[in-house]
């Protein structure tokens, strides 16, 4: 699910991310996971809770693609969730929030 957005954070340069992955940054008490689609040439950035098991991990998490979707999978139990809307791509009930992303100046920066 999306999440509205009021002011973009500063989360990072882009060099602090890996291509095609992952890394976890800290807004006030929240944890996100900001994804470098390389692949696709795209940014993404979800909470960092997988909600199946409430760990923080979906930074960790392995990108692909199910059918068109861009997709995160946790790395404990392969839950997989949409990039884009945040929904649990396997029809399970919980789903995770979405931030809109933008990269400039070399820095990447994430609606909150």
């Amino acid at each position: 699910m999306t999440t509205q957005h009021t002011t973009w954070f500063k989360a990072a340069p882009i060099s602090a991310f890996p291509e095609n992955g992952g890394a976890c940054v800290k807004y006030n008490d929240r944890q996100i996971a900001v994804f470098h689609f390389k692949q696709l040439d795209k940014w993404y950035a979800t909470d960092n809770e997988c909600p199946h098991k409430h760990q923080m991990i979906l930074s960790r998490g392995m990108l692909g693609d199910q059918q068109g979707h861009p997709k995160v999978a946790c790395p404990f139990h392969k839950k997989t969730f949409s990039l884009e809307t945040g929904l649990n791509l396997q029809g399970e009930d919980y789903c995770i929030n979405v931030y809109p992303v933008k990269v400039e100046d070399g820095f990447v920066f994430i609606g909150v």
